[in-house]
Formats: structure tokens, C-alpha cells, sequence
């Protein structure tokens, strides 16, 4: 199947490295063009060139307030349109209640929540018909996941925030999109993996829970966000996608 990418441009965030990487990579193995950034300038650079000539690197941090605008020139700039967004961001880092300082949760609050907010409306005011705004989260959109107590507490408003986000925008024929990752084999998850005391028997463990009976591959989840980002998606706004090999019960 056709998914229509050829040509479009999109601004993927936090595409160094795990799931921004990979649905970069499958963004433009179909044809897409895309402006990938991450916050240090020799990251970005790598992974723009592992990436090939259809991908543009900028080094910037999601919670600066001038990056949605920059990021978007950038897209026009270098090539020419601008069809929609990817907001990736790294994880909070983990911690319970009473470990989390206001420190932690002021710097995740600007970087994981604020920071989308500001892309996503950045690019609903220069999206035409078509376009699309996708935010990957969690599996803790639906479930707390313990030791993650930040994120626990951030990624369900931005779920809330896309729902908003996609009744007010379909009417313009702009599609709002989410993804919920689990247990994906990326860095991120193996360094949670690693937090305990035995890190092969967690994973074991983990792995045991999953209908499938595996971690999914980068490259998976990679595939399912350069579906719902393309114009094969047209009809899917709204939803939130579990990526998570069957670990979600509910409907």
C-alpha cells in the first residue's frame, strides 16, 4: 500500500536516537522528507546523516520557546512545505513520589508538556488541510507504570490536550494523533530494565505480560507512526494508539 508520504516534509523532535529515530527512518524509507532535532548539536548532526539527504538537522531543546517557530522555518526553508509534526520527547526521568523533586517536575513540566503544547500550536496555525500533529506518549496515558511518577503525571494532560487539539482542528482538516509505546526495545527501556536488581529476570518478567511474549523492535513502532502520519491515516484523528503487543486489555 501507498501511504502517500512522498515529498511531505515533517518535523520529528527528540529523533536522535529511539522512537523519534525510527519513525524518522520509516518516514523517509516511504519518501518523506523530515527535520529531526535533539538537544546536542553532534547527536543531531549523526543522526540527520545516518538518515540521508531527504533529513535536516537542528540541535534544540523542546523547551525553548522559539523552537517550534525555528523548527518549522527550517522545514520551508530546506524544503519547501510543511505537513506535519512528530513531538518525541525523552522520558522524565524515573523516580516515586517521594524521590521527585520541584525541580525535576518543573524541567519535565517545560520539556515534556509545555514543550509539546507550544509545537502543537505552532503548527495548527501553519498546517493546511492534510496536515497532522502526532505526540508520542505512554502506556501510562491509560495505567500508571510505578517508578515513573513524572511521567505518570504529565503524559495523560497531553493526551487530554491532543483530544482537545483534534476537535477543535478537524473541522480545518488537520488530524491529531497519538501513540502509547510500551515495553519497546529502545536505550530508555533497557535503562529502566537495568534500574533493578536483576534486569534479565525483570525483562523476563516483563516479556511474560505481553500477549506476544516479546519487546517490540524500534522499527515497529517506527512503521506505526509513519501510518498514522500519512495521508493512508486521513479518517484517524483523535486516537490514541497502543503500540504495546497486546499489553492494553481495555477497548
Amino acid at each position: 500500500m501507498d501511504l502517500g508520504l512522498k515529498d511531505r516534509v515533517y518535523v520529528v523532535t527528540g529523533a536522535t536516537r529511539g522512537l523519534g529515530h525510527a519513525s524518522a527512518r520509516e518516514l523517509v524509507a516511504d519518501g518523506a522528507k523530515v527535520v529531526v532535532t535533539g538537544r546536542e548539536e553532534k547527536g543531531v548532526a549523526a543522526a540527520a546523516s545516518a538518515l540521508g539527504p531527504h533529513a535536516v538537522g537542528v540541535a534544540v531543546d523542546n523547551a525553548d520557546p522559539r523552537a517550534a517557530e525555528r523548527l518549522i522555518a527550517t522545514a520551508r526553508e530546506r524544503f519547501g512545505r510543511f505537513d506535519g509534526v512528530l513531538v518525541s520527547v525523552g522520558g522524565p526521568p524515573p523516580g516515586f513520589v517521594a524521590d521527585t523533586t520541584d525541580e525535576q517536575w518543573h524541567s519535565a513540566f517545560e520539556s515534556v508538556f509545555l514543550g509539546a503544547v507550544r509545537l502543537a500550536r505552532a503548527a495548527a496555525a501553519e498546517l493546511d488541510q492534510g496536515g497532522v500533529i502526532g505526540f508520542v506518549l505512554s502506556g501510562s496515558v491509560h495505567e500508571p507504570i510505578p517508578g515513573l511518577t513524572i511521567s505518570n503525571g504529565l503524559r495523560p494532560g497531553l493526551a487530554g490536550f491532543a483530544k482537545s487539539l483534534a476537535d477543535e482542528l478537524g473541522p480545518r482538516g488537520i488530524r491529531v494523533v497519538g501513540l502509547l509505546p510500551g515495553r519497546i526495545d529502545t536505550d530508555r527501556v533497557r535503562e529502566l530494565d537495568s534500574l533493578s536488581a536483576d534486569p534479565e529476570a525483570t525483562r523476563r518478567a516483563a516479556e511474560s505480560r505481553i500477549p506476544l511474549r516479546r519487546y517490540g523492535t524500534p522499527e515497529e513502532f517506527g512503521r506505526a507512526a509513519a501510518f498514522l502520519l500519512s495521508p493512508a491515516a486521513s479518517y484517524l484523528t483523535g486516537v490514541m494508539l497502543p503500540v504495546d503487543g497486546g499489553v492494553r486489555h481495555g477497548f
